[in-house]
């Protein structure tokens, strides 16, 4: 018998009706089944997993190997008794609930083989909701690093590995991990490959969320997701030494496994067990949390994990619940530098610095956009004098004498979409950031209150709303939302040529305010209205 060019593992356990898909896919690869051998091992399923699997061998008995073993409690057991029969030049591991595409392992292995990869990365996407990283598929690549790319977000062992590589190394799966065994696996064999390749052109992998969001990534508990991070991290560690590199991995744990443990629901644990993902946490901070890691942390992760690694239940159980639900606290603007004011700031029982809470320009943009609504909006009018009163929340406090309100024309940079505003040039004023100004603390204390009195100039212009405010050295230009909040009546005002000016919510839901002479739209009416007399003049004359 020739040697396959891949071997594929499936680890499987209570599958069905998915399982189907994940073998259909399999059998009708591209790369055809002379060049395939699929090793599938069902781990004590209960369900009919099982028969699936054995019927399926019977089908294609050259293809399909079937192994049955009493249940493990994890994928791990399966696919290292997988690997002891594996034959292919290539393993291909797969989930037995996801599915390939149709050509996905002859383009994984013709990567391979084209540039040496020891493993190659194919694109995978989400279905049913399921979240899967995109960055690393904006394009292919036939030579990737480990620490400088965004392959350490995309970890599962869902990849072509050279299987000599695998032997080479001894490489296996950790079986005392209920989840997140395949990252060991994945994180050495991308140590250790000569090169690692990306196909981004063709979607390979589809990872599959099943109705029942039974995959076992979403049942593992709070102290076993932890235990499994802290194994994942001491084996990296013991891999790449202290600096940049190791950084650049742990980097992902930081804000994605242990940022999820402290979430909303971290509040309704049993004291005993947020007492142990916090000692958890704090652990791994002290052993791994580096002051470029913990720099360029955002300040939410920053604050939650400085709470946890104080031990300050409380305040740290306050700071998810009040952020699930009310949103993010206000920036205090001070003496030129922003500070979230979660709780514990300042509060000499917790003994976090000041620094922990310090704004350094991530995510600013996103969190003033969401945080600066309209209260109210009215005309204000002395003669031909026309104005507009605004009434904002800001969410900053403090030093606010920076905010102004203009009225710009033009629309926002679709780069600023996302976040809904932007940071501009250090110095930059709007020139028509034209009016009266004045702030005062709302009464909860989390917001400012600005009251906005700008003159309506006549004009024929379209100009948004927005507001402009220095935090930590920048200046951003955030537009005024007003959706659902009436807006004043269209007013006619003016001099000599007389205007009509009206405040109206774009499609976005941002404030405009327009203005345009009066006469422009009588001249309009009255043309229209000669047209139509002369063509009634010219039918009488006929």
């Amino acid at each position: 018998m020739t040697t396959p060019d891949v071997t594929v593992v499936v680890a499987v356990y209570n599958t069905m009706p998915y399982l189907t898909e994940c073998l259909n896919s399999l059998v009708g690869q591209s790369i055809g089944l002379d060049r395939l051998q699929v090793v599938a091992v069902n781990d004590g399923s209960t369900d009919d997993s099982g028969p699936e699997l054995d019927r399926f061998a019977a089908k294609y008995p050259g293809t399909i190997t079937v192994l049955h073993q009493a249940n493990s409690g994890g994928p791990a057991a399966p696919s290292n008794r997988a690997l002891e029969l594996a034959t292919g030049r290539y393993v291909y591991f797969i989930g037995s609930d996801d599915y390939l595409g149709e050509e996905a392992l002859e383009r994984m292995v013709a990567c391979a083989d084209e540039h040496g990869s020891d493993v190659v990365v194919g694109k995978m996407v989400g279905t049913n909701g399921r979240y899967v990283h995109q960055k690393l598929y904006e394009k292919s690549d036939p030579d990737i690093s480990l620490y400088d790319s965004a392959l350490p977000y995309t970890l599962a062992n869902t990849k072509l590995f050279r299987r000599e590589l695998v032997e080479k190394h001894g490489l296996r799966f950790p079986e005392d991990m209920p989840v997140g065994s395949d990252q060991p696996f994945t994180i050495e064999a991308c140590v250790r490959a000569r090169k690692i390749s990306v196909v981004a052109d063709y979607t390979c992998y589809y990872a599959v969320k099943r109705g029942d969001a039974s995959n076992i990534t979403y049942r593992a508990d709070h102290v076993a997701r932890l235990h499994c991070v802290a194994k994942i991290m001491k084996h990296t560690a013991d891999l790449i030494e202290a600096g940049p590199k190791r950084d650049a991995v742990f980097k992902r744990h930081f804000e994605w496994e242990l940022s999820k443990l402290l979430q909303k629901d971290f509040a309704a644990l049993e004291p005993e067990t947020q007492r142990q993902v916090c000692e958890g946490i704090a652990a791994l901070l002290d052993a791994y949390y580096t002051d470029s890691l913990r720099d360029n942390t955002g300040v939410t992760r920053r604050v939650r994990f400085g709470l946890a690694q104080r031990g300050a239940i409380g305040e740290l159980s306050r700071a998810l619940t009040e952020e699930a639900d009310h949103g993010a606290p206000a920036f205090l603007l001070e003496d030129g530098r922003a500070f979230a004011t979660y709780p514990g700031f300042r509060d000499s029982s917790v003994g976090l610095t000041d620094h922990c809470y310090e704004v350094l320009g991530e995510g600013v943009a996103g969190r003033l956009a969401k945080h600066t609504e309209l209260e109210s909006a009215e005309w204000e009018q002395e003669g031909a004098k026309l104005s507009i009163v605004l009434v904002l929340r800001l969410g900053v406090i403090g030093d606010t004498s920076s905010a102004v309100v203009a009225l710009v024309k033009g629309a926002m940079p679709k780069s600023a979409d996302k976040p809904g505003a932007r940071r501009l040039p250090a110095g930059t004023r709007p020139e028509d950031a034209v009016g009266e100004f004045t702030a005062e603390t709302t009464e909860d204390g989390n917001r400012t209150r600005l009251t906005a009195r700008i003159p309506i100039e006549p004009v024929n212009a379209k100009r948004g709303v927005r507001v402009h405010v220095d935090v930590a050295g920048s200046v951003y230009e955030i537009p005024v939302r007003a959706d659902g909040l009436p807006m004043p009546l269209a007013r006619r005002w003016g001099g000599v040529v007389p205007h009509r000016v009206a405040a109206n919510v774009n499609p976005k839901g941002r404030l405009v305010i327009t203005t345009a002479p009066l006469w422009e739209t009588k001249t309009g009416v009255f043309r229209r209205l000669r047209r139509k007399l002369s063509r009634l003049k010219r039918k009488v004359t006929r």
